[in-house]
C-alpha cells in the first residue's frame, strides 16, 4: 500500500476596483489544468508553512493565512492517496508572475474561476468560500 500524499494550498482572493471578489487560480500545463495553487509537504514542514511556500513558489506572492477553509481526500494521478489543506489567503507582498510547474496565474471573479476550474473538488471549495444567494 502506497504512503498517504500530504499537500497544502491556498485560495488566495482580492477585491477588484468594483469591490467584487477575485480569487487566483493557476495553469498547469502538464495536466493542462486549472487549480488553486498546492503542493505537497516538504520533511518537517507544517502545512501552513507548506500552503504559504507553495503559493509563493507558483505565483510570486507573499501571503498571510486567514483561515482555514477544508481539507479534500482524493485519488491523485499516480493512484496514491492525497489530502489537500486549503486556507483562505491574503496577498502582502510579491509580484504575481507564474513559476515552477505553472504556466499561468491570474486572478478571477468568482464566476469566471467557476467556470475555468478543472476539478468537481475545485469548484466546490470555491462555492463554500462565498455562497449563491438564493433567487
Amino acid at each position: 500500500m502506497s504512503a498517504q500524499v500530504r499537500a497544502a494550498g491556498g485560495l488566495v482572493c482580492r477585491r477588484d476596483a468594483d469591490g467584487a471578489t477575485e480569487i487566483l487560480l493557476v495553469h498547469r500545463p502538464a495536466y493542462d489544468d486549472w487549480s488553486f495553487p498546492k503542493g505537497k509537504l516538504e520533511s518537517g514542514e507544517s502545512e501552513e508553512e507548506a500552503a504559504t511556500r507553495e503559493v509563493e513558489e507558483e505565483t510570486g506572492l507573499r501571503c498571510r493565512l486567514e483561515r482555514e477553509l477544508a481539507t479534500a481526500h482524493y485519488v491523485d494521478a499516480r493512484g496514491r492517496s492525497k489530502t489537500v489543506r486549503y486556507w483562505l489567503m491574503t496577498e502582502v507582498g510579491g509580484r504575481l508572475e507564474a513559476a515552477n510547474e505553472i504556466d499561468e496565474a491570474r486572478f478571477f471573479t468568482i464566476p469566471e474561476a467557476a467556470t475555468l476550474l478543472s476539478y468537481p473538488r475545485d469548484r466546490e471549495l470555491l462555492e463554500s468560500l462565498e455562497p449563491r444567494s438564493q433567487a
